[in-house]
């Protein structure tokens, strides 16, 4: 069985073996309590990463929660929630956009604020729409840890994905989690975070940062493709890269549009300073 990382009295973590350049080391699957298990983000559906955390929980799983329906992060819902009758929770706020795993079916569709009280542990869903419009987080009360998904990830930044995905909205989910009372970020990928309130001060920062870019670059370039602003935006990013950074570019895009910033004056192109939105 691969490792389980004791991650705090309640927390156990099971990574599955899906490591690539979007997953870093793989997915991270979590079980909290012991004597009633709660498994968020099952993962893959990898049958071994399957094994791993029914052999970890010993026959205790009694709620299987996924942050989002992406398919590093939920196919292996339903496969966990027939062998071990787990109560399959999650929040299903939209159609397919094309990037979703729609294998998946809630048993509980979960509202924001909702509470699993237990004999052992509290935790509370936190609706946190921007890399995905269906993303929740889930807070440990007991400990303050916060599990965050794809909505934080430790060693790289969030790909925003349009139209389910909304720069606006991530941006507002990052400052409602500052809300909180939170310690530690647990990531969908990746290492804790153990200050959780500077790491999403710093990741607001940069996405400002980010943006002041894409504005500077349409102020210099003037009206511009998607293909032609990636490079100027993302100098900093390797070229292997600027594929996937053209979806959060153009959810940057989208919330200036929305700011007033910038219109769309074709199909796929911007212009700076524009008043009004036209569609091809």
């Amino acid at each position: 069985m691969s490792d389980v990382v004791r991650l705090s009295p309640l927390v156990r973590r099971i990574t599955a073996s899906n490591s690539g350049p979007m997953t870093g080391a793989g997915t991270n699957s979590y079980l909290i309590g012991d004597a009633e298990v709660a498994v968020i983000d099952p993962g893959p559906a990898e049958d071994r990463h399957i094994e791993n955390i029914l052999q970890a929980a010993a026959g205790r799983i009694k709620w299987i929660f996924v942050t989002h329906t992406h398919a590093d992060h939920s196919p292996a819902a339903s496969m966990l929630a027939k062998a071990s009758g787990g109560e399959l929770r999650g929040c299903v706020l939209e159609p397919d956009d094309g990037h979703q795993d729609t294998s998946f079916k809630v048993d509980h569709n979960l509202t924001d604020g909702e509470l699993l009280d237990t004999s052992e542990f509290s935790l509370q869903a936190v609706h946190t729409p921007g890399h995905v419009g269906n993303h929740v987080c889930y807070r440990l009360k007991n400990e303050g840890m916060l599990f965050a998904g794809d909505h934080i990830m430790n060693g790289s930044t969030v790909v925003i994905i349009p139209p389910s995905g909304d720069m606006r909205a991530y941006l507002e989910s990052l400052r409602k989690l500052k809300q909180l009372p939170l310690n530690t970020i647990a990531p969908g990928h990746g290492e804790p975070i153990q200050d959780a309130i500077a790491e999403i001060d710093g990741i607001v920062s940069h996405r400002l940062m980010r943006e002041e870019k894409v504005v500077e670059a349409l102020g210099k370039a003037g009206e511009s493709s998607l293909e032609q602003l990636v490079p100027l935006v993302y100098d900093d990013v390797d070229k292997s890269l600027h594929r996937v950074a053209s979806y959060s570019l153009w959810a940057h895009l989208l919330k200036l549009e929305k700011d007033g910033v910038a219109e769309k004056t074709i199909e796929k192109h911007w212009a700076f300073g524009e008043e009004h939105w036209r569609l091809h």
